[in-house]
């Protein structure tokens, strides 16, 4: 089965350290799932972000062709790692950020490091979290690893992921790597590149991140800190392609990414 995870993180100042959420309402499909089932638990002991979760098994009657799509909410926490600190940022706003990250709209940034939030994760037994780095400066890169280590097994990691580094995270402890990128490259989705990490990391340890922001009505990948488009449209016949290279993907709404 793969599980298509469909994001969004709204603020609220009055949930520290991190803020709370609610599931997607930015795709029609997670709008959909998330109608027919009960919030979720946003008195959990620490908040990270929830998620609409679309699973999509093989259908099992022979009168039923493709997908059977189950639905259901999970909640997921997550670590944004940037410039070496914990931080939730307004996701638009990666895209005119100078290399300093001057321009970026912070809204909170923690005094924990990366690694006490995933001892809290550890603690509450919350699994499938993500760590990003959000930059590929060496204070991040440490950041994620002291996370990784303090929470073996327990979380995925993204943020310029490759063929090259790619396994070296799993090493680390990493549980999944994330990849956008490196896939969708110079506006296009390169196969080869994602056959490549399927056959050395494999599939059940490959998420694809096809965060995406609207274009022409539609929503288009985005890639490179949520700054370029790419051709490639999260639609059925995109996701049907890809669910055989991941186990998960994950899906940012960028356009409404970190806004009050």
């Amino acid at each position: 089965s793969l599980t298509l995870f469909l994001c969004s993180r709204r603020w609220n100042s009055t949930e520290k350290p991190y803020p709370a959420v609610a599931p997607s309402s930015n795709f029609p499909m997670a709008s959909r799932c998330a109608a027919r089932l009960p919030h979720p638990p946003c008195a959990a002991p620490h908040h990270g972000w929830a998620s609409s979760r679309v699973s999509a098994r093989p259908a099992q009657s022979g009168a039923s062709r493709g997908r059977a799509v189950v639905c259901a909410v999970s909640f997921r926490p997550c670590i944004d790692i940037h410039k070496g600190k914990v931080k939730q940022i307004v996701g638009s706003t990666l895209r005119d950020a100078s290399d300093d990250g001057t321009a970026l709209v912070t809204n909170f940034e923690s005094d924990k490091s990366p690694a006490e939030f995933a001892n809290i994760y550890k603690e509450d037994g919350l699994v499938g979290g993500h760590v990003i780095m959000l930059g590929g400066d060496p204070a991040s890169r440490s950041a994620a690893l002291e996370a990784l280590h303090a929470y073996p097994g327990g979380l995925q990691v993204g943020g310029g992921i490759n063929l090259e580094n790619a396994m070296s995270y799993l090493n680390e402890g990493a549980s999944h790597v994330i990849v956008t990128s490196y896939v969708f490259s110079d506006g296009k989705m390169n196969i080869e590149r994602l056959t490549q990490l399927v056959e050395l990391v494999g599939k059940e340890r490959l998420i694809l991140d096809l965060s995406c922001r609207k274009k022409d009505g539609r929503y288009a990948i985005v890639t490179d800190r949520w700054q370029k488009f790419s051709d490639v449209f999260v639609d059925g016949p995109t996701l049907e392609r890809l669910a055989a290279y991941a186990d998960e993907f994950l899906v940012h709404g960028v356009d409404v990414e970190g806004k009050r």
